[in-house]
């Protein structure tokens, strides 16, 4: 029987493929979504794939999860950097929590050199492209056996 994770995206991932594609790629969110989809098949996993630009959306999503989910994988977007709001709200869920990123944000501007929710999460993905999804999934796949 598989389990459901869900796979959090915030603001702007919608513009992927179109946005900073040095930076970012050239895939869209919705090949991101059926690489998740396939993965997550591979691992046992249903997945639930979602984007918001909504900062409380995202918060209900958590808290969504919290009962209806194994685990979430969450791309956070720029509100990595300025968010107490879903630090708390991953906190308030026994999920488990991996955050990601398709940037090394380390290597990047300073002001993203910081994760409000990094001491949220079980851990931190980021630098690998979209690869960083996959690696997440796998993640959850071994935090969660």
């Amino acid at each position: 029987m598989s389990k459901t994770v869900f796979v959090l995206n915030g603001p702007n991932l919608n513009m992927l493929g179109k946005r900073e594609p040095g930076i970012y790629g050239g895939q869209t969110l919705e090949d991101v979504k059926q690489l998740c989809v396939s993965a997550g098949a591979d691992l046992g996993f249903d997945v639930d794939f979602r984007q918001s630009n909504h900062e409380g959306t995202l918060i209900d999503w958590i808290h969504e999860a919290g009962d209806k989910a194994v685990g979430v994988a969450i791309n956070a977007g720029a509100y990595t950097h300025t968010s107490i709001a879903l630090h708390d709200a991953i906190k308030a869920v026994s999920v488990p929590v991996i955050e990601l990123h398709i940037s090394n944000v380390h290597a990047r501007e300073e002001f993203r050199h910081h994760s409000m929710i990094a001491p949220a999460a079980k851990g931190v993905i980021c630098g690998f492209g979209t690869a960083s999804y996959i690696l997440a999934l796998h993640a959850l796949k071994y935090t969660i056996a």
